[in-house]
């Protein structure tokens, strides 16, 4: 197993709850459907305590309202509990005060389970973009040190291309600064290639997430990975999404667990705020990122 650390992550939400599912589950109907992310997650934690591997767990606190004895389970692990809001709503849609309402309401439910305020937060469907160049400051007056929510590269429903690929501080207009953790990418022949986990996971061969972790480690720089409980739950009920989009969602659920099994069994894996301790990162201004 190689010394040199890198992160993991797990966005905590269930398999209807997906924005590639809007259309097809009512958020209406949420509580009617049955509630599979405990077990997917607990498969995820058994993994973990196996190949000694530590992770940050973004719960939706309407997940934790309803499992808040997953929450202590995690916890109790000695994982990393942050925020990925509270039931999935994309940063656009919720607006500047939607969206401080919604980060007060989560950490809220997840500091009454743990006792801790959460300080590492990733926005659902990486919507910190050009769109939401207030959602920083909001990070910020609330009490979060950590994000993870700006892809660095061009997605049809998400993306920032410009921005940068390592992890960096971003300061804003006032001089306050929040550390923001991209996603892993792998950098080959000019271009990012977006592996940081999930879908790509699922699709992508094992060796390109190895080069793009050998690349970031031979500069000294963890590589972030992330994934969510239902991609290693093959069983799920399934929708009628077609094309692209359904093929995206759907493909390779029973290979997860293995791919990312022979990723741990390699490589040593810690929450985002332990990867990035005591490191200096680059500043990186709003307006040059957004």
């Amino acid at each position: 197993m190689s010394e040199a650390l890198h992160s993991l992550s797990v966005d905590v939400e269930d398999y209807f709850q997906v924005l590639n599912l809007v259309d097809h589950v009512d958020r209406a109907d949420w509580d009617r459907l049955e509630l599979r992310c405990g077990d997917s997650t607990r498969r995820l934690l058994e993994l973990f305590d196996r190949r000694g591997a530590k992770a940050t767990f973004f719960f939706l606190g309407w997940i934790a309202e309803r499992l808040p004895e997953l929450v202590e389970e995690v916890a109790a692990a000695g994982h990393e509990i942050g925020s990925h809001g509270y039931d999935h709503r994309v940063l656009h849609d919720l607006g500047e005060d939607g969206f401080r309402e919604d980060l007060r309401r989560t950490t809220a439910i997840l500091e009454g389970i743990t006792g801790q305020r959460p300080r590492a937060f990733r926005a659902c469907t990486w919507s910190v973009t050009r769109r939401t160049p207030w959602a920083p400051a909001v990070l910020l007056e609330q009490g979060f040190e950590l994000d993870s929510s700006i892809q660095p590269v061009h997605h049809p429903d998400y993306g920032v291309p410009g921005a940068p690929d390592t992890p960096y501080r971003l300061e804003l207009r006032d001089g306050r600064t929040l550390a923001e953790y991209p996603p892993l990418t792998w950098r080959v022949l000019g271009r990012r290639v977006p592996v940081g986990g999930g879908g790509y996971l699922r699709l992508f061969p094992l060796w390109m997430f190895r080069r793009a972790l050998d690349q970031w480690q031979a500069a000294g720089l963890p590589g972030c990975l992330y994934l969510h409980p239902w991609e290693v739950d093959p069983e799920q009920p399934r929708f009628a999404v077609g094309g692209l989009r359904g093929f995206r969602h759907y493909v390779n659920l029973g290979r997860m667990l293995g791919k990312l099994d022979a990723l741990l069994r390699e490589r040593r894996f810690v929450g985002m705020s332990e990867a990035l301790a005591g490191r200096e990162l680059p500043l990186r201004r709003l307006a040059e990122v957004g």
